[in-house]
C-alpha cells in the first residue's frame, strides 16, 4: 500500500497594511491633535480673556500690588478678629486646593460630631455671651472643602464678635455683610452667600 503523504497547507502571508489606509489616518490624528489640542483652547482662552479677564485669570483678588487669593477658593480663619469660614476636610490642611474632598463622614459617624463639637465650642469660647442657634453651615464642611461662603445668617451669627472686638458699630459690620453677600444665579438658583474672604479684607480696609 502506498503511504500517503500529508502535507500541510503554507500560511498565507499577512496583507501589507495598505498605505492608501495609513496616510489618511496619520493626517485625521494629526489635524485632530492641532485642532482640539491647539486652536480650540487657545480660542476659548483667548475669548475668555477678552470678555472675561477676571474670571479667566481665576477670580484672583489683589491689594497692594499683591495676590492675596482668589473669590472662588475659601481660607481658615481661626481669629476671633475675623469671619470664620465653614469647615474644611482637604489634608494636610484646610482648604488645600491641590486636594479638594467632602469629609464623606456619615450622619452617625462620631468623627462628623466630634467635629461639629469642637466648632461650637470654639464659637462659644470666641462669643461666649452668643446664646443664639449655631447656623448648620459654620460646622459642617462642604462638599468640596473649597467653598469661599458662608449663609448670610452665618455671618450674621458672628457679627456681634467681630464688631465688639474690634470696636465698631455693629451698624457698620452688617452694612459689610450686605455690600459681600451675592444672590442666587438669576435671583433663582442657589442660596446666597457671603464671601469670607472677601468680608474679612473689607473689615481691615475699614476706617
Amino acid at each position: 500500500m502506498q503511504s500517503q503523504l500529508k502535507t500541510t497547507p503554507a500560511a498565507s502571508p499577512q496583507p501589507p497594511v495598505q498605505q492608501g489606509m495609513l496616510r489618511p489616518a496619520l493626517t485625521l490624528f494629526v489635524a485632530l491633535s492641532i485642532v482640539t489640542g491647539l486652536l480650540y483652547p487657545g480660542v476659548v482662552t483667548g475669548i475668555a480673556r477678552a470678555v472675561f479677564p477676571h474670571e479667566a485669570a481665576g477670580s484672583l483678588i489683589v491689594r497692594d500690588g499683591k495676590v492675596v487669593g482668589s473669590e472662588l477658593i475659601g481660607q481658615p480663619f481661626s481669629d476671633p478678629k475675623y469671619f470664620w469660614g465653614r469647615l474644611s476636610a482637604t489634608a494636610p490642611m484646610p482648604y488645600n486646593a491641590a486636594a479638594s474632598v467632602g469629609s464623606n463622614l456619615g450622619p452617625t459617624n462620631p468623627a462628623l460630631t466630634d467635629a461639629a463639637k469642637a466648632r461650637i465650642d470654639a464659637l462659644r469660647e470666641a462669643d461666649p455671651g452668643n446664646d443664639k442657634p449655631v447656623p448648620v453651615d459654620l460646622v459642617t464642611a462642604s462638599g468640596s472643602g473649597l467653598d469661599p461662603h458662608i449663609s448670610p445668617a452665618a455671618a450674621q451669627y458672628q457679627a456681634a464678635r467681630v464688631a465688639r472686638l474690634r470696636g465698631v458699630p455693629l451698624a457698620k459690620v452688617e452694612a459689610l455683610i450686605a455690600a459681600n453677600t451675592r444672590s442666587p444665579g438669576l435671583d433663582v438658583f442657589g442660596e446666597p452667600g457671603v464671601n469670607v474672604l472677601k468680608l474679612n479684607l473689607a473689615l481691615d480696609a475699614m476706617k
